[in-house]
Order: structure tokens, then sequence, then C-alpha cells
């Protein structure tokens, strides 16, 4: 059987318009990123066959809930809270100014050891850490036979689903990135014949001019 799957990253929430750190401080979503995950969970009803049965699993931050509870309202799909689909944490920075952590962040080195490294905020994730709890939801996640399942995450959280999703060795993600923009859905797929894995569309935003 193959396998199609609907990344969406939570549309804007209070952190973006104010320019504050998201990780996991809690922020909610906006009035127009309430709008915008109406208009997903529209989108997503185009885009599943009718009748047919969905996973739907979220990040437990609350801006992503907002979104997977208006996907679970448009389909009657339960939702399965996950916080291994969680943004990176950004330790004591989350919930401060951009400018707060931009002023004391360390950037990875250009070669070497990129997964590890310490960034200097107290309490932040590395990379490493942040890519193995994805990459262990998504093999609770994948195992499933459902032949449609969306996923409620957040920006940066979508490179390490996506580097699951195509089988790239966690050693390997030093370089990875895919980008991404608020309430964009990104499109997996496995076919049933080769079992390939697709990443079939990536970071589709053209749903939010409709409304």
């Amino acid at each position: 059987m193959g396998k199609t799957i609907y990344v969406v990253a939570h549309p804007e929430a209070t952190h973006h318009v104010h320019g504050l750190v998201g990780g996991w401080y809690d922020s909610d979503l906006t009035v127009k990123g309430q709008e915008d995950a109406k208009t997903i969970a529209r989108s997503l009803g185009a885009r599943i066959p009718k009748d047919t049965s969905v996973e739907l699993f979220s990040s437990d931050s609350l801006r992503a809930r907002r979104t997977a509870d208006q996907i679970s309202e448009a389909f009657g799909a339960a939702v399965t809270v996950d916080s291994r689909l969680r943004e990176k944490s950004y330790g004591i920075a989350e919930g401060r100014p951009q400018s707060w952590l931009v002023e004391r962040f360390i950037p990875p080195p250009a070669t070497g050891d990129r997964l590890s490294h310490d960034e200097w905020i107290p309490g932040a994730e590395t990379k490493a850490a942040f890519a193995a709890r994805i990459f262990a939801a998504m093999e609770a996640i994948t195992t499933s036979p459902a032949e449609y399942q969306v996923i409620v995450t957040h920006g940066f959280a979508l490179t390490f689903v996506i580097a699951a999703w195509i089988g790239m060795p966690l050693p390997s993600l030093g370089f990875a990135e895919f980008r991404s923009a608020p309430g964009s859905i990104t499109t997996l797929r496995q076919d049933d014949y080769f079992h390939n894995r697709q990443v079939a569309v990536l970071a589709d935003t053209g749903h939010l001019g409709q409304r």
C-alpha cells in the first residue's frame, strides 16, 4: 500500500509578530494564524479523498495543537499529541527577544561536528538531540499502515521530518536544511510498487492566498 503524509508547519504565531524566540515557548496562533489554520484544513480536505480515514499527529505546543484542532474538525480525526514533534529547544532564550539570542548565539563551525555543537545558550538542545527525537517520532508514525497521515509541527522540525522520511542517517544531518514557511504544507509520498519515498511538494503556501 502507498502512503501520503502531509506535513503542516503551524501558521503565524504570537512569537513571530512580537519578535520573540519560539522553540518550546508556548506561543499561541495570532488571529491571522487562526484563519490560516482553517484554510489549511480546507486545503487538506481538497487533497485527501472524501470518506478516507486520516491519522493526525501534532506537536504538543499550543500553536501546533490549535492548528491540528482545525484539521481534526474537518476530518473527524482524533489528534495524537507527541512532544517529540516540538520545535528545537532554545533553553533560556525562549520567549526572549530574538535580539537577545542573536547577541549570544555561537553558530556551528563550517566543518567538523556540527550536530553536537554547543551554541552557548544554557538549556538549549543540540541539533543531534533535536534530530534524534524527531527521528523517533517519525519511526513510530511511519510504521502505521495508514494510507493518509497529517503531521502538524514546526518550521525547523520539518528538516528532520523529511530527513527521517527519506532515510538520511543521523550523522549526516549536520548540513541538512529544507526550507519552510509558517502555514506551509509539505507532501511526502511512498509508492506501493517500488516503495520509494518522495518529497513530492516542499513547503507549499499557495493555499494561504485562498480564502
